[in-house]
């Protein structure tokens, strides 16, 4: 039974915001690091993959919809991704950044005092690309959570960068938002899991990761890139309207 969990999830590739939430006190403390997917997508990837990688069995990885397509239009499965800075950030992987990525798992549990058997995914339980909102109908949550067994009470997963705690059909849902491109307000959001929830935010200097950010990566639209997820720049608002038809509400713009 670990005693204390920190979830980060979409680090997108941005090594300052990774490394001052590495920084924390909690973070430093924890048993196990959990990433809920979506590492390398972003203007740092493999700054980022060694980072994480040198710190050894405490960092327990999980896949996202953005590693998984990162390593398929690397291994000629597919032409194009969506987000424009995925097939740059594809092409700085090295082959060992290709071989962790294609082992990494869709999901998986652990035990976390205080909230038992803890599923860990990074959109849904079964589907690396689904949305669920916090405003999410109880249906869908059912629907989502329709193979998942009876003693899993408690479901993390990120994928939409905002964060949230609720409860759906009696299992506790958390989304500890995003730590590289966080929607609706700037910092890198994180969870702080046993015996309870906490949705925690780590503040850094902005500007000077920006800066940073900027000048490490070759990425051509770099500095619009860092300027507009940085300073989070897309509002929950927004984040929520553009979600909204893949989350299947009947009511979606």
């Amino acid at each position: 039974m670990l005693n204390r969990v920190a979830v980060l999830s979409d680090i997108h590739g941005v090594l300052p915001a990774l490394e001052a939430v590495l920084a924390e006190p909690e973070v430093s403390a924890a048993d196990r690091i959990v990433l809920t997917g979506d590492i390398t997508a972003g203007p740092q990837p493999t700054q980022v993959l060694d980072l994480l990688v040198s710190l050894g069995d405490r960092i327990v990885w999980i896949s996202g919809n953005a590693d998984r397509e990162l390593l398929e239009y690397r291994c000629g499965q597919r032409d194009s991704i969506p987000d424009p800075i995925a097939p740059w950030a594809a092409e700085q992987l090295r082959e060992d950044h290709l071989d962790l990525l294609g082992q990494l798992p869709r999901s998986l549990s652990l035990p976390v005092r205080g909230l038992g058997k803890v599923l860990f995914c990074h959109a849904t339980p079964r589907d690396d690309e689904e949305v669920v909102l916090v405003d999410s109908r109880l249906d869908r949550w059912r629907e989502v959570f329709s193979e998942l067994d009876d003693d899993v009470r408690t479901v993390v997963c990120g994928h939409t960068h905002m964060p949230f705690v609720r409860l759906a059909h009696g299992r506790l849902v958390i989304n500890p938002g995003s730590i590289g491109m966080p929607y609706g307000r700037a910092g890198a959001h994180w969870a702080l899991l046993g015996p309870g929830v906490e949705l925690r935010s780590t503040t850094f200097d902005t500007e000077a990761a920006i800066t940073q950010v900027t000048q490490n990566s070759s990425y051509p639209e770099i500095a619009e890139w860092a300027d507009y997820f940085l300073h989070a720049r897309a509002t929950d608002a927004d984040a929520l309207e553009a979600f909204a038809p893949r989350d299947g509400r009947s009511d979606a713009p």
